[in-house]
């Protein structure tokens, strides 16, 4: 139980205490880094704890005066979000907390919430959890402190707000720490509360216009799956007199009809919180905060709750509505986000596509709810956690020393930022080639697919899949471009921004090196206590040796990155179709006219631009999402 506290205070105290360090220096950087520090070490202690205990446990049952207390902060919380909502009159805002919260007060004021049960539960998904947010959430913490003062001294026009800045970090991972941590509805709702405001004051950092306006969409779209955990959160302890999470999937599972109605309001909440459409616009808006705020959203906290809730609900969405739900609206996203990146040329937007893609099988896994897509769409977790991080930081790095973030801009980084470019294409190498774990958890979720006998996710998977391939391609192929007499670029990367990016891609290959220990000792046992059977190989012994075959061969990859940029190699003029004249940027065609070349990738914009594919994406999720909400809940009632 100390250590639950540790994990979930400490982050508190370190936004508390680096909040007042208004001037930038020394003591405010290694204050960071010790906290992180200390989180790291009590995140890992904390798992290997309770991995040793070999049992799962859970804590505070006796809890009258700490959910007075939850109670009183939320109200505080709604009191924030109605002063901004007067204060930039988006009174909508304002009228959807004032509803949920005032649901959860009345919920308390009745006696209805006296529910004597346990309030932390710790399994094996807690513990690969805390992991993610433990450890990448602190890495981005520490990227943020060197990133941060390049931003500030990029960016005059932004008024210096670091210190709100690195608070608001640490605030974030405190509270995604008590929301894996919790089994009580009441203090997951708390928990979830919080992580939707920190993201709206993150990604309204800059105060612009855009700014703000996009941090009101984030909230609404939050406070509106809000509402939803809210009425669910009502209905199971007043109609089923159901406190704990894990005890409403255990009967949902079993059960009839009225267990369906909180669990579709529950998948509700986790598919806003998720980004899936037609809630993806929030996301896609996030990208005007600074990097580190976009790489904690992406990877350890906010949109990790959300699917966080649905797998954590998966075995009562197994085999009903509710389940054809979630597993549709997750397959079409995976799908029409992975066309919608195809078109796009900035990097992070590209980023930003690509999660809330793989947000959406991680969702339609869940869906299925079947053992072997539950396993798929946990290690799709754990290995998008980290290589999505990775990616957004090695973005944002490459963007303060060249100044753009245009994949157009990157082209032969390998020979212009040889550092940057290593562990950018680690990161890309995550996202989509074998052996790295998103490609063989597609390998699992395609099987989940079959065996579920849903035509329609299959053909979700394989095109999505395809799409995913193209995009990735390219950006690994900009950045491997080699042009003749390019020239090496002063890297002004901070010490901090590189020991972060350092560890994640030695992280990312550790988890490709060793995801079939993962699968044993982390997902399967939780699996296995999750549909009461004992533990399935996923993996044949067959298929991981041919894995790692392929481990050995991918070897080839940083080693051809290594002879391309730190030996002086001979470089092949190229072919030009006319008369090269030697610095392959420039040709003589056979008119003696002198013509330049320019590499650039290929967008196909008028088939996959956001003007043709995303407000017809959004009008189709909504309208399905909406019937099916209505014939579950209409059917149940």
């Amino acid at each position: 139980m100390a250590l639950i506290a540790v994990l979930i205070f400490l982050p508190l105290i370190a936004a508390l205490v680096l909040a007042f360090m208004k001037k930038s220096g020394p003591i405010r950087k290694y204050t960071l880094f010790l906290f992180c520090a200390v989180i790291i070490i009590a995140a890992l202690y904390f798992s290997a704890d309770n991995l040793f205990a070999g049992e799962n446990r859970s804590y505070l049952f006796d809890t009258a005066i700490i959910d007075k207390i939850i109670l009183v902060a939320e109200w505080a919380l709604a009191g924030l979000i109605i002063y901004y909502g007067f204060r930039f009159r988006k009174y909508y805002v304002a009228l959807l907390t004032v509803v949920q919260t005032g649901l959860i007060a009345w919920l308390e004021f009745t006696g209805r919430a006296e529910i004597h049960s346990s309030h932390f539960f710790v399994d094996r998904l807690t513990v690969i959890m805390c992991l993610i947010v433990g450890i990448v959430g602190c890495l981005i913490c520490v990227y943020a402190m060197g990133y941060m003062k390049d931003y500030s001294s990029h960016h005059k026009e932004f008024k210096d707000r670091r210190s709100f800045f690195f608070s608001m970090l640490f605030v974030f991972l405190g509270s995604m720490f008590g929301l894996v941590l919790s089994d009580n509805l009441l203090w997951i709702y708390f928990f979830w509360e919080i992580t939707s405001v920190c993201s709206f004051l993150l990604i309204g950092y800059n105060q612009t216009d855009e700014a703000i306006h996009n941090s009101f969409r984030a909230l609404w779209m939050n406070l509106l799956g809000g509402l939803a955990f809210a009425i669910a959160i009502v209905y199971s302890f007043s109609v089923l007199h159901i406190s704990r999470l894990s005890e409403l999937v255990d009967l949902a599972s079993v059960s009839g009809e009225a267990f369906i109605i909180p669990i579709i309001l529950l998948a509700f909440a986790g598919l806003t919180k998720s980004a899936q459409f037609p809630f993806s616009t929030w996301l896609l808006g996030a990208m005007v905060a600074p990097t580190p705020t976009s790489a904690l959203l992406h990877s350890a906290t906010m949109v990790k709750a959300g699917v966080y809730l649905l797998l954590r609900i998966a075995p009562a969405l197994s085999g009903n509505l509710a389940g054809v739900m979630v597993s549709t609206i997750g397959g079409f996203t995976f799908f029409s986000a992975s066309m919608l990146a195809i078109s796009q040329d900035d990097s992070k937007k590209i980023l930003a596509y690509s999660t809330i893609s793989n947000l959406g099988l991680i969702t339609a896994c869940a869906g299925v709810g079947m053992y072997e897509a539950v396993w798929a769409g946990l290690l799709l977790m754990i290995f998008h956690a980290v290589s999505k991080s990775l990616m957004f930081l090695s973005v944002g790095a490459t963007e303060n020393v060249i100044g753009s973030r245009n994949v157009e801009d990157m082209h032969g980084m390998v020979v212009k930022l040889p550092g940057l470019a290593f562990v950018m294409i680690v990161g890309i190498a995550g996202m989509f080639l074998a052996p790295f774990g998103m490609l063989i958890s597609k390998w699992a979720a395609l099987k989940a697919f079959v065996d579920s006998k849903s035509i329609l996710l299959i053909v979700f998977l394989i095109f999505g899949s395809a799409t995913t391939l193209f995009y990735w391609t390219k950006w690994l192929g900009t950045v491997m471009a080699v042009l003749h007499n390019s020239e090496r670029l002063e890297n002004t990367t901070k010490k901090s921004e590189w020991l972060s990016l350092i560890v994640h891609a030695v992280i990312m290959i550790l988890l490709c090196i060793s995801f079939p220990l993962v699968s044993e000792y982390l997902i399967e046992p939780f699996l296995g206590d999750m549909f009461n059977h004992s533990l399935e190989a996923i993996i044949s012994k067959g298929n991981l040796h041919i894995m790692t075959f392929m481990l050995c061969a991918i070897v080839v990859l940083p080693i051809a990155v290594w002879g391309l940029t730190f030996k002086k190699n001979k470089v092949v003029i190229s072919y030009m179709s006319g008369v090269n004249t030697g610095d392959d940027r420039n040709f003589i065609d056979s008119l003696g006219q002198e013509k330049k070349m320019y590499l650039a990738n290929w967008y196909l914009n008028d088939l996959f631009g956001e003007k043709r594919l995303l407000a017809p994406s959004m009008i189709f999720s909504g309208a399905w999402l909406t019937v099916l909400m209505i014939v579950v809940i209409g059917g149940a009632i």
